[in-house]
């Protein structure tokens, strides 16, 4: 499949992307980021850092003129990423699809169903998939940064 394909099943729409658009959403990722490994709960930093690591696809589809429509959208976000950056990354949209679903579970359903590990280890999944994103911004949307 490709964007062109999920946009024609109304999966995604058009979207407009700017300058400014990546550097906001930049400027919560790295917010996120720094939330991230401030003295909160491992539940909240994982999340957070979730949060981090969604905003980045989101520039992604934002870049290629794209953004989800009303319903599904964290998991549509995510699984473009391999649409985006190629099938090399579809191990890495498979790990933040089941990160949301652990986020889901500490945010709506019970606490500490994460540990300092799984936290420790989508921070620092984050962090470097924010280079990736700057890099392949610069490589293809020099314009966006």
């Amino acid at each position: 499949m490709t964007l062109k394909s999920w946009a024609e099943n109304r999966w995604l729409r058009p979207h407009q992307s700017s300058r400014q658009e990546i550097s906001d959403l930049l400027m919560i990722v790295d917010r996120d980021l720094r939330d991230a490994r401030a003295g909160v709960s491992d539940d909240w930093r994982f999340g957070i850092a979730y949060n981090a690591a969604l905003k980045l696809c989101t520039i992604l589809l934002h870049a290629e003129g794209y953004r989800p429509e009303r319903t599904l959208q964290h998991y549509r976000t995510i699984q473009a990423l391999p649409l985006i950056l190629g099938d090399s990354r579809k191990a890495d949209a498979d790990y933040l699809d089941a990160c949301r679903a652990k986020r889901n579970i500490v945010e709506y359903d019970r606490i500490g169903a994460v540990s300092a590990d799984e936290a420790n280890e989508l921070i620092g999944f984050a962090e470097e998939f924010r280079e990736d994103v700057l890099t392949w911004l610069r490589r293809h949307h020099s314009d966006l940064v």
